[in-house]
């Protein structure tokens, strides 16, 4: 499997697990099922807002590279799209990193995030933003 190909199907699975975030996001806040308990860690229906945005960007992000974009792109639009989506991701991977190397908190709404999920945040973050740069570099044969 080539890389191009790689990608776009890491997106789009990617994709399919931020469709599902979202749909069961709405699906909980509007049976009243906050706030509830998921591996100790307490959601309340004050974060969904936020959670609804944050699943609205990355998924337009993530559909737009499952299906939108052809690697190698040609166009320069398309190049700067990427080499923005590269550097996000970069910022995100070296926020996740300081994170852990200081311990700070994050909160989003009044769900506390636990630092075990920038781990996770590091290697998905810093593998899109490599991704993004490696594509964004590659020219059209």
């Amino acid at each position: 499997m080539n890389h191009h190909h790689l990608l776009k199907e890491l997106a789009k699975v990617a994709t399919g697990l931020v469709v599902a975030d979202l749909i069961s996001c709405i699906w909980l806040a509007g049976a009243g099922l906050f706030p509830m308990s998921i591996f100790g860690v307490v959601w309340t229906s004050a974060a969904v807002p936020e959670i609804l945005v944050l699943d609205a960007a990355l998924l337009i992000l993530f559909v737009h590279l499952g299906w939108g974009v052809k690697l190698p792109v040609s166009s320069p639009s398309e190049r700067t799209l990427l080499m923005l989506s590269g550097f996000l991701f970069l910022i995100i991977a070296l926020l996740h990193l300081a994170r852990l190397a200081f311990g700070l908190d994050l909160a989003l709404g009044t769900f506390e995030i636990p630092l075990w999920l920038s781990w996770i945040g590091i290697v998905v973050t810093a593998y899109f933003s490599y991704a993004s740069f490696h594509f964004a570099s590659l020219r059209a044969r």
